[in-house]
């Protein structure tokens, strides 16, 4: 529980976090919620919206949730309007949000499907950037961090489509903090492997070798609390032991 009395790092800072009620995402809200941040989540459920910022709350942060389809332009600006009216902006986004896709081999898979990958996993982070980053701009400053996936380095046979929304979100990484660390704002790309969540298959592997949502919002803070002076552009993230 956070020590009210002690300064804590991201006291006075607003973070958003996308897709924030579970698994990597609600690890990340419940850690900046630790570290003395205001945390907004968001997503499409708002029965787990208001359940994981109940939980946040109860635990001494401070959260809120904001109902967002984030493949829908108009609902992000809207988010980004309420943000601004109550916040003032955002200093940390964490573009987290994401869908898996494991079907089989690329052609053999639907454009809709196709369309529901690359929307939710590539494009939704552009509409985030585009909303929140002229946000930054103006307080001076901030923290972008995308979530990807070691399958945005590797070949992923049957799950095409997934692996190219995550080689497009790294490339959207490297040339976004290039256009923003002019502002200081530094635009960071996490990879992990495997996490221990609902996204992806894990049979044969052992569970307790995986990495955790925990493992992630682990590298996460560390991003976030780095000196000012510098930042790490890019975190892989692999388990100890092969699961």
């Amino acid at each position: 529980m956070a020590n009210n009395e002690q300064v804590q790092p991201l006291e006075k800072k607003v973070a958003l976090v996308t897709g924030g009620t579970r698994g990597i995402g609600a690890a990340i809200a419940e850690t900046l919620a630790l570290l003395g941040s205001k945390v907004v989540i968001c997503g499409r459920d708002k029965s787990e919206l208001a359940r994981r910022a109940n939980r946040i709350k109860s635990n001494g942060g401070s959260c809120e949730a904001m109902p967002c389809d984030l493949s829908d332009l108009g609902q992000i600006d809207r988010l980004a309007a309420d943000i601004m009216h109550q916040h003032g902006g955002v200093d940390i986004l964490i573009n987290n949000a994401g869908v898996g896709g494991f079907g089989g081999p690329l052609h053999t898979l639907s454009p809709e499907e196709w369309d529901r990958i690359l929307n939710t996993n590539l494009r939704a982070v552009y509409y985030c950037i585009r909303a929140f980053a002229p946000m930054m701009i103006e307080k001076g400053g901030g923290d972008i961090i995308n979530i990807s996936s070691l399958a945005g380095k590797n070949a992923l046979p049957n799950g095409a489509a997934y692996s190219a929304s995550k080689w497009g979100l790294n490339g959207l990484t490297y040339s976004v903090a290039e256009e923003l660390r002019q502002y200081n704002i530094r635009v960071a790309v996490v990879c992990p492997g495997s996490v221990n969540t609902e996204l992806s298959p894990h049979e044969g592997k052992k569970v307790e070798r995986m990495l955790q949502p925990e493992d992630v919002a682990h590298a996460v803070e560390m991003l976030v609390t780095r000196h000012p002076r510098s930042f790490v552009s890019e975190l892989l993230i692999r388990p100890t032991r092969k699961p």
